[in-house]
């Protein structure tokens, strides 16, 4: 019954938000839920602190932060938001265009995550905060990778050219897998400050062999099998059940022997839409809008849980017993390191990319790339899981530093910027790079 409820509470939230927006504020629909969510866990923690003998609202402030979002996330809804997002990509339209999705996912994340840790560890220095290099180095694999999640969520409603949007998706959709692998390497070495002697960081290319390898295996395997059911029934519920059962057994695999779930995921959506499309003869229009429109209406059901989840969290940094004007501080620095350790990370990668999709020119491509990196639940989702070890760092430093406040509230501040911010005003910055495209153009005739 609590479970019952507790989903009701968030139907009724997510109604009353989405209703508000669509008649009085129209945002996008994604950055509505998470602004207005944020706004309502603000409003709760302001009550709490001024309003005496509502013991409610402290019971519900606690059920909020309490509420574990990295198991929601990662051990939850993330493999089959990732399948909705990649189940309409062909193996044919990811081959034109490899080089440039490899490159973003693979250069440009990793060269992200080091920028990120330099230009962060340089700001917490000039405030006189002692964070060490391998802290640095794991927050910024957790902010470098964009999210999959808000790429194919918010950005696909803003009009942009076909090739650049494809090509910002999957870049998300990849660049997970770097994003976990980096993030294991970095997380290993911050455990060794924790508990000298007890924990060593494994090295980034074992790691990301591991973690592609095994990826691409599982999903090969699972999706065979899966597929070759799903071909020989027509039953449109019980191809749905069998599609469900190729993304939770091929992730489940990955999640219990550390491969990539979210690359796995991934590469079983490409496979699963090349597939269907190599025997779109047979497969009848009705049967094929109604796998579709599953996909698509559970994604959405999905995505407007994760925003409203992603807003409330924001009551957990309210919550942290830190200096405001340092969270303030931290926060700026968190978000001009993301954009600017995203802007050198494109523009080195963007070196070996060859020619630019939709005759994007290198410093229009750059700004379009680096204002569209959205960021999202999964970094709030890393950002959470590193809780215990950074409480027992903190109590090994004397508690002078809270690591843990640090990491989850400079991880906040860039998803709410990248989220609200950035998604808000892509349509104007869109305008203007497709404006002095047209004007180089014009010239150049």
């Amino acid at each position: 019954m609590d479970i019952l409820m507790e989903f009701a509470g968030l139907a009724v939230i997510i109604c009353l938000i989405g209703f508000f927006n669509e008649k009085v504020t129209k945002f996008p629909y994604e950055i509505a839920l998470m602004l207005y969510s944020s706004i309502i866990g603000l409003l709760l923690v302001i009550a709490l602190y001024n309003i005496s003998g509502y013991p409610r609202i402290h019971d519900l402030i606690d059920k909020i932060e309490g509420y574990d979002m990295q198991a929601f996330l990662v051990e939850g809804v993330l493999c089959f938001m990732l399948f909705a997002g990649s189940c309409h990509h062909k193996m044919k339209d990811i081959k034109n265009s490899i080089r440039h999705i490899s490159i973003l996912a693979f250069v440009c994340t990793l060269l992200g995550a080091l920028f990120y840790a330099a230009l962060f560890y340089a700001g917490t220095k000039l405030l006189g905060i002692n964070l060490s290099i391998p802290i640095c180095l794991m927050l910024g694999s957790i902010i470098a990778p964009s999210d999959p999640i808000a790429a194919t969520g918010i950005l696909k409603k803003f009009g942009l050219p076909k090739k650049i949007s494809f090509l910002i998706e999957t870049e998300a959709l990849f660049n997970d897998g770097v994003g976990v692998a980096l993030f294991v390497c970095f997380f290993g070495m911050v455990k060794a400050q924790a508990s000298p002697g007890h924990e060593t960081a494994r090295g980034f290319l074992t790691v990301m062999f591991q973690e592609i390898a095994g990826a691409a295996v599982v999903a090969i395997i699972v999706t065979a099998i899966c597929f070759f059911m799903f071909k020989r029934v027509k039953n449109n519920i019980l191809r749905i059940v069998i599609s469900l059962l190729n993304v939770s057994l091929a992730y489940g695999i990955c999640e219990q022997n550390e491969f990539s779930g979210a690359l796995c995921v991934v590469i079983c959506g490409i496979m699963f839409a090349t597939l269907r499309s190599n025997r779109i003869k047979d497969e009848d229009e009705k049967e094929a809008e109604v796998f579709d429109s599953f996909w698509e209406t559970l994604d959405g059901i999905l995505n407007s849980l994760l925003y409203v989840m992603l807003g409330f969290s924001f009551t957990k940094i309210l919550g942290m017993h830190v200096n405001l004007w340092i969270v303030l501080a931290l926060s700026v620095i968190a978000i001009v390191a993301n954009l600017v350790s995203r802007a050198l990370g494109l523009s080195i990668s963007s070196l070996f990319m060859g020619k630019l999709p939709d005759n994007y020119d290198k410093v229009n491509f750059i700004k379009l790339f680096t204002w569209g990196g959205l960021r999202g639940g999964l970094s709030v989702a890393l950002a959470m899981s590193t809780k215990d070890v950074l409480l027992k760092l903190t109590k090994a430093s004397g508690g002078s530093i809270e690591y843990y406040n640090i990491i989850l509230g400079c991880t906040f501040a860039v998803v709410f910027f990248t989220t609200v911010i950035q998604g808000l005003t892509m349509t104007p910055v869109y305008n203007r790079i497709s404006a002095s495209i047209l004007k180089k153009q014009d010239k150049a005739a």
